[in-house]
């Protein structure tokens, strides 16, 4: 192994980038590798996505031989769910790297992302996502499209980080008020060879971002992403791009897409997209955070290969196209280790430099100590892990004392009978010891404002169905309680509808959710409490939340969700998490019955 990695970082400091195959990383060490191996689908059972039975990326030589690298082929890197993971992984220093390399070994590359770049951390939290547009416009990326969290800082100012970005943001679908904001597609001609690439973003992404920002001052959505029950639109909409850019005379069609391969993003899973439309080539995905290589065929019983490349910088994807006889191959580069690419190899380049003034600006505020606890506070479980060695986000499942915690913030520091968070809105973990304001912008990054509604039982009761409709699944949409305790029938199928957006319309059977308590007594149905929550799900419709949509407002965005939980701590705690937070698990709140 040893042998192996010093190989590699010798190369990668030659400035010849080896990707061995067969190194594993290990421990603090790690390796870079070529994958280039087509895998079912993640979300195979769900989506029905058919089992690759051949594999296009080892068909090819130039795709398996790191030697091919230089014969003038064309190499498409692409990004995609970075989330402001501007230093794991390979980071951005990294693939400025891997790109320099490439280019030094005479092949010819494009650099796109397929979205949710801006959006996941304090560097983002803090610059609105600003210092993330301007790592990117230093790598030198030649096409992005959006994914649903560039919008999590408002419509305005995703809008200006598109100004600001010295590279095209492409969509064939979002528009407002029916007219596209971006160009559908754009085409790239590399070594005489013409790419088209078309852009697609999920539908979905008003609910998976905030409503509010898609809408006018009437409440009325003037953004959309040509969302309906059928998926006809997007699909027609797709197809209508593909056939421009073959009309204008493209050799090869690539689809950006941030689509996914969730069943609860039906009927705008890629699979879907590919099965209704005819001409792509490649499906470039992202959203579902996974990293499947898959076959399948379009419409007119084509080969289409769709690639994904997982989620902050775990790995980075690429297309070849061969200089030799024009194959096409895709694949990851993958680095395998608990410290950063950068880091273990010691990268220093134009991007490590700019890193670490970003880092440097921003490292004063982030690193001031407010409080401390006694335990870890979980949003991940800290045993099981998933198919991809990850660890499971539990908190978006069922209870955790994290969310126990964020939810007796908002109810403690409103007065509220009851707080309810979802849990998509709580991020990360915070091991036992100093908590700093980096922290806690890491566990609420999104800047949300607390609100209080009066709501009735009903729409308590609602709400907690909605969240739990997709268990065994996680759902960020699942609710964290404080003031109230409930329990899940895993025996009862959810009923709940909703809408071509996504938005909660109603529960046509029997309830999964029961036992509801609030005080200790069974909640009413009929009787109003005070809810305390945030804006994005009390105002904004955020995860499809509408039942509270007629509830009168008690306080209207009185703080950032960050502050409460820093005030909680701080002046109801004396400063100190402890004990009463001392189960991960958290104190039984929530049962979910098998």
């Amino acid at each position: 192994m040893k042998n192996r990695l010093k190989q590699v970082l010798t190369f990668l400091l030659a400035g010849t980038f080896l990707f061995a195959a067969s190194c594993t990383g290990q421990g603090d060490t790690g390796s870079v590798s070529e994958n280039t191996e087509s895998t079912e689908p993640a979300a195979m059972g769900e989506t029905g996505q058919e089992t690759p039975d051949n594999n296009a990326a080892t068909d090819s030589p130039a795709a398996n031989t790191p030697a091919a690298a230089g014969s003038g082929d064309i190499v498409i890197l692409y990004t995609s769910d970075v989330h402001c993971a501007i230093d794991s992984g390979f980071g951005y220093a990294g693939l400025y790297q891997l790109r320099e390399t490439l280019e030094l070994n005479g092949d010819h590359t494009i650099l796109v992302d397929n979205g949710d770049a801006v959006q996941g951390a304090s560097v983002g939290t803090l610059t609105r996502g600003g210092a993330i547009i301007d790592l990117m416009n230093e790598v030198g990326y030649d096409i992005a499209i959006p994914g649903n969290h560039e919008f999590d800082y408002g419509m305005d100012r995703f809008l200006e980080l598109t100004e600001m970005a010295d590279f095209p943001y492409i969509s064939c679908n979002f528009n407002k008020e029916g007219e596209l904001v971006f160009d559908p597609y754009i085409i790239k001609e590399v070594n005489g060879v013409k790419i088209g690439f078309v852009g697609v973003t999920t539908p979905y992404t008003p609910t998976t971002s905030t409503p509010k920002y898609f809408q006018n001052e009437e409440g009325e959505y003037i953004y959309g992403f040509l969302q309906d029950e059928t998926g006809e639109q997007v699909y027609d909409a797709v197809q209508s791009a593909v056939d421009a850019v073959k009309a204008e005379g493209a050799d090869y069609v690539v689809v950006l897409g941030h689509m996914g391969n969730e069943t609860k993003v039906s009927p705008y899973t890629y699979k879907e997209v590919i099965e209704n439309t005819e001409g792509i080539d490649v499906f470039l995905d992202g959203h579902s955070h996974d990293m499947d290589q898959v076959e399948m065929k379009d419409r007119a019983g084509n080969t289409v290969i769709r690639s994904a490349c997982g989620k902050q910088f775990e790995a980075i994807g690429y297309v070849r196209i061969s200089g030799v006889d024009g194959s096409l191959s895709t694949g990851l580069y993958s680095w395998e280790g608990e410290a950063s690419l950068p880091e273990t190899m010691r990268i220093e380049n134009a991007m490590s430099t700019k890193i670490a003034e970003k880092q440097s600006e921003l490292s004063e505020m982030l690193n001031e100590v407010v409080a401390s606890t006694s335990v870890d506070l979980i949003a991940y479980d800290k045993e099981e892990v998933d198919k991809n060695g990850d660890p499971i986000r539990i908190i978006r499942l069922q209870e955790t004392n994290l969310g126990d915690l964020c939810a007796d913030a908002y109810r403690e520091q409103t007065g509220a009978d009851i707080a309810l968070i979802n849990g998509g809105g709580i991020k990360e973990d915070i091991p036992a010891g100093d908590i700093t304001y980096g922290d806690i912008i890491s566990i609420h990054p999104y800047g949300n404002m607390i609100c209080v509604v009066d709501a009735t039982g009903q729409q308590i009761i609602d709400a907690l169905e909605w969240g739990a409709r997709s268990l065994p699944d996680e759902n960020g949409a699942f609710l964290q309680v404080s003031g109230l305790s409930y329990e899940i029938d895993m025996s009862v199928e959810s009923s709940c509808t909703c809408d071509a957006d996504g938005m909660f319309t109603g529960v046509e059977g029997p309830y999964r959710v029961k036992n509801v308590m609030v005080g200790g007594e069974p909640i009413d149905p009929d009787r109003t409490y005070m809810v305390a929550s945030h804006s994005y799900l009390l105002k904004e419709n955020g995860d499809g939340y509408t039942m509270f949509d007629d509830a009168p407002m008690i306080l209207d965005e009185v703080i950032l969700d960050n502050q409460v939980l820093i005030n909680y701590i701080t002046r109801a705690m004396d400063g100190v998490v402890g004990e009463q937070y001392a189960d991960p698990y958290g104190e039984g709140r929530i049962v979910i019955l098998e």
